[in-house]
């Protein structure tokens, strides 16, 4: 067993203790300390099971498998805190999983990974490709507060009718992404995975099909799995989103704060470890690919479903962001793609994407001062 497995393993107990401190009342920041905690090993568990039952799927229905659930926990959490009319906090945690994939964990990934190899390699076309891919999401979450910053008397039912189309049309890009890695150019993504072991790859989401899977893959313990994981994070992101305004409010934390920083580093927990303990192992290609696709996927798909699912909900979800977010979001797409242009990687480079991260997160702390001053 890894530590990071062991990590996860041991973080199972917070799942019995966050339920009872909710029925016995131990407090709101109990609860949420609890359930945030008791969310991380549930999502590790929720990855593990679309793996094995991507193997049985086959390389094709797997990828698509895992493309879709890559973010579940993340959305389970955006979606109870839009229907408990979080929104703000639902549109911060959008910005804010884009940023810690791209500055965060490629930050660590490269620092750890850059302090044990001189200078890693990663496919610098992939790089390219994703680089194009984030440009466009990016311009297309901005330009419906754009709209809004430029127009006046611009009504909220305009403002969520054009957020809906630009939905519809990234939701639409990320089925094409999925075409041309899946598909068309699958090539250009499986350079280097005949060199790894079937764990690692596992590790990644990349297991490689077999010739008689179902005899090696317990699909309906897998299927089980991945249901009552999913069960579970429903109920605990349940009693995280319930605390969640009175827990910050205890810890002086502001909603801002709380969407970008805490909610995306709980929902993406796992996948960051993943992300982490691959570039360790000098597999930077894959680590580079679990960090830019999650951002990716946050942008062409979760994004665009929160604000269609906000639609059916009757909340007003739509794409119009508080701009120092997308001020945020763009600094992060910048340096990341200025970084991994090359292909190329060390542990400077991840510290100068660390330090980006460190920089935003002090200054969505301090915003709200920063506000009442301005």
């Amino acid at each position: 067993m890894t530590i990071k497995d062991f990590i996860f393993t041991a973080l199972l107990v917070f799942i019995p203790i966050s339920l009872l401190a909710h029925i016995l009342h131990w407090g709101s920041l109990v609860v949420f300390i609890t359930s945030g905690l008791a969310i991380l090993p549930l999502a590790a568990w929720m990855g593990t099971a679309t793996e094995e039952i991507a193997v049985v799927l086959g390389p094709s229905l797997g990828g698509f498998l895992n493309a879709t659930f890559g973010n579940a926990t993340e959305l389970i959490i955006a979606v109870i805190a839009l229907k408990s009319g979080l929104v703000n906090v639902v549109k911060a945690s959008i910005t804010g999983s884009i940023i810690s994939n791209l500055l965060l964990v490629m930050g660590l990934s490269m620092l750890l990974g850059g302090i044990r190899y001189r200078e890693q390699e990663f496919q610098s076309t992939v790089a390219r490709v994703n680089a194009s891919s984030m440009n466009l999401a990016v311009i297309a979450i901005l330009l419906p507060t754009a709209v809004n910053f430029t127009s006046t008397g611009i009504d909220e039912k305009t403002l969520q009718l054009l957020s809906i189309a630009v939905a519809v049309v990234l939701i639409l890009v990320y089925g094409l992404t999925l075409l041309f890695s899946m598909k068309t150019h699958s090539y250009l993504y499986d350079t280097g995975l005949a060199e790894l072991e079937p764990a690692e790859l596992a590790e990644v989401n990349l297991a490689p099909d077999n010739d008689d899977p179902e005899e090696k893959v317990n699909l309906r313990l897998w299927v089980a799995v991945l249901l009552g994981a999913t069960l579970l994070v429903a109920i605990e992101s349940e009693l995280l989103v319930e605390t969640l305004e009175v827990a910050t409010a205890r810890l002086g934390l502001t909603e801002l704060f709380t969407g970008v920083i805490l909610l995306p580093i709980v929902g993406n927990a796992a996948e960051h470890a993943t992300a982490v303990s691959v570039a360790m192992k000098n597999k930077m290609d894959l680590s580079v690919s679990v960090a830019v696709g999650s951002s990716l996927q946050i942008a062409l798909f979760v994004a665009p479903v929160l604000v269609i699912t906000g639609w059916f909900l009757g909340q007003p979800m739509d794409l119009n962001f508080n701009p120092f977010e997308l001020v945020a979001v763009a600094v992060a797409v910048l340096i990341a793609n200025s970084i991994s242009s090359d292909g190329r990687s060390n542990w400077l480079e991840g510290t100068l994407l660390l330090a980006a991260y460190a920089v935003l997160g002090l200054a969505f702390y301090f915003h709200p001062v920063i506000q009442d001053i301005g």
